[in-house]
C-alpha cells in the first residue's frame, strides 16, 4: 500500500492509461522476445484487441518490428514481435579513477562502439577532453538517432546543481559534467552514482526473475558503493545520498577513510584493503628492512589463483569484512537478492563461501538472501550508465 503524495501527484486520464499499457507491452516484448500478440495478452492481462492496437502503434512508431510467422498447433500462425534495437542509441559514460570508459549502445544495451579517456588533469581539462570525445563519437555516426547520455559517477551528485560533490577517490570537487555535455551535444544528460547505476543495470539488463522486487547492488573497487531497489524503485532518499553504506563506520577506532571518518566499511573490505593486507603480510615475512614491491589488485588475484598463501590470506580477510558489511545490509533491508560486482568476483569460488558464512553467522534469525557475483564480462557498469536513459521507455511511473 502506498500513501498518496498530495504535494506531487498526477491525475489519471485516458491518455495516462494508454501510456502505461503501451510501456507494459513494450517491456514485455523487450524481456520475452520473440513473442506474439496472443502471448502479450496472456502475460499482460489486457484484452487481445487492446494489445493489437498498442502493438500496431508501436510498429508504426518503429519501436517494434515484426518477424517470421511462428509455428502453431492449430489456427492461424502468429507473428513474432521484437524490440527494434536499432531505432535509437544512447551514450554511456563510466567515470572512474584512472580511466573513463565511453560506450555507444542500442536500445537492447548491446554495444556499437567503445572508447576511453584518461581520468587525469584538472577538472576543466578532463571535462574538455571527455566532451570532445563525445562530440567526435556523435559526428562519426550521422545515421544514428541519439537519445541521451547517461553518466555513472564514483560518488554522489547534488540534486540541484548536478555537480559531483562527494567522490573520495577522485581528486576533484564540484565537477560539472552535465552542463558542458548538454551544451556541446544538445542531448539530455542523466547522472547517477556508480552503485545506483549498477542497481539499474540489474533491474533493466539483468536476467533475474520478475519476482525479484527488492535488490541491493554492491560495487567493490577502490571503495564500496550500494544501490538499493525496493519494490522495483531506486531508493535515493531526500537528498539523493541514500545508500552510502560504504561509509558507515564499522569500527570507530579503525583506520582513517578518505571521506574523513574512521573505520568505514570500505576501509577493510575494498580492493585497496586487500592489497594493504598482502603488503602487511609480506613485510612481516621479509622483515621491516626490506619493503615489498607495490602490486595491483589484479596481481593479487593472479597470485592467489596460483596458490600464493599470502595473497590468498589477504583475499580471505577482505571477504570476511565484505560479509560483515553485507550482514548489515541484510539486517537493515531484507532484500530478495544481493549482487556483487567488481574484480573480486573473479575469485568468487574462494571468497563467496566466506562471505555467505559471515552473513549467516551475523544474521542467524533472518532468511539469508541469495548473494550472487556479476560477471564483469557483461559490463554492468557501462550498461548501468546506458540504463539511465533507457528506463524512461519501459518503466511505469507512480501517479501519486
Amino acid at each position: 500500500m502506498r500513501k498518496i503524495n498530495l504535494a506531487n501527484f498526477k491525475s489519471v486520464t485516458g491518455g495516462t492509461a494508454r501510456e502505461i499499457n503501451s510501456r507494459v507491452v513494450l517491456d514485455l516484448i523487450r524481456n520475452h522476445q520473440p513473442v506474439s500478440r496472443a502471448d502479450l495478452a496472456r502475460r499482460s492481462g489486457l484484452q487481445r484487441s487492446t494489445v493489437s492496437l498498442i502493438v500496431d502503434q508501436l510498429v508504426t512508431d518503429r519501436w517494434v518490428t515484426e518477424g517470421a510467422l511462428r509455428k502453431s498447433p492449430r489456427g492461424r500462425k502468429p507473428t513474432s514481435l521484437y524490440l527494434n534495437a536499432d531505432r535509437a542509441a544512447n551514450i554511456g559514460i563510466d567515470l572512474r579513477p584512472g580511466a573513463t570508459r565511453v560506450v555507444l549502445a542500442k536500445l537492447d544495451t548491446s554495444f556499437i562502439v567503445e572508447t576511453a579517456v584518461p581520468t587525469e588533469g584538472t577538472a576543466a581539462q578532463f571535462t574538455a577532453q571527455l566532451t570532445a570525445q563525445i562530440v567526435a563519437l556523435i559526428a562519426a555516426r550521422p545515421e544514428i538517432k541519439f537519445e541521451g547520455i547517461g553518466v555513472r559517477l564514483p560518488g554522489r551528485s547534488d540534486s540541484r546543481s548536478h555537480k559531483l560533490v562527494f567522490a573520495p577517490n577522485l581528486p576533484w570537487q564540484n565537477l560539472d559534467l552535465k552542463k558542458p555535455l548538454e551544451r556541446a551535444t544538445g542531448l539530455p544528460v542523466g547522472l547517477e552514482n556508480a552503485a545506483n547505476a549498477r542497481a539499474l543495470a540489474d533491474i533493466w539488463c539483468g536476467r533475474h526473475a520478475d519476482s525479484v522486487r527488492s535488490l541491493i547492488a554492491v560495487t567493490v573497487s577502490e571503495g564500496i558503493g550500494t544501490g538499493i531497489i525496493v519494490d522495483g524503485q531506486l531508493v535515493r532518499g531526500a537528498t539523493g545520498m541514500a545508500g552510502e553504506f560504504g561509509h558507515v563506520s564499522l569500527d570507530e577506532n579503525g583506520p582513517r577513510c578518505n571521506c574523513g571518518n574512521s573505520g568505514c566499511w570500505e576501509v577493510p573490505a575494498s580492493n585497496t584493503a586487500a592489497v594493504r593486507y598482502y603488503e602487511e603480510l609480506t613485510s612481516a615475512n621479509r622483515g621491516r628492512a626490506q619493503q615489498p614491491a607495490k602490486i595491483l589488485f589484479d596481481d593479487l588475484l593472479l597470485l592467489a589463483a596460483s596458490g600464493g598463501a599470502r595473497a590468498g590470506g589477504a583475499l580471505d580477510r577482505m571477504a570476511h569484512y565484505l560479509g560483515a558489511g553485507l550482514a548489515m545490509l541484510v539486517s537493515s533491508l531484507s532484500p530478495d537478492l544481493i549482487t556483487v560486482v567488481g574484480k573480486v568476483t573473479a575469485a568468487w569460488d574462494r571468497v563467496g563461501p566466506i562471505i555467505h558464512s559471515e552473513v549467516k553467522r551475523r544474521c542467524p534469525a533472518l532468511v539469508t538472501p541469495r548473494i550472487l557475483p556479476t560477471d564483469p564480462a557483461t559490463e554492468p557498469r557501462l550498461r548501468g550508465a546506458v540504463a539511465l536513459m533507457l528506463q524512461k521507455h519501459f518503466y511505469v511511473p507512480f501517479l501519486f
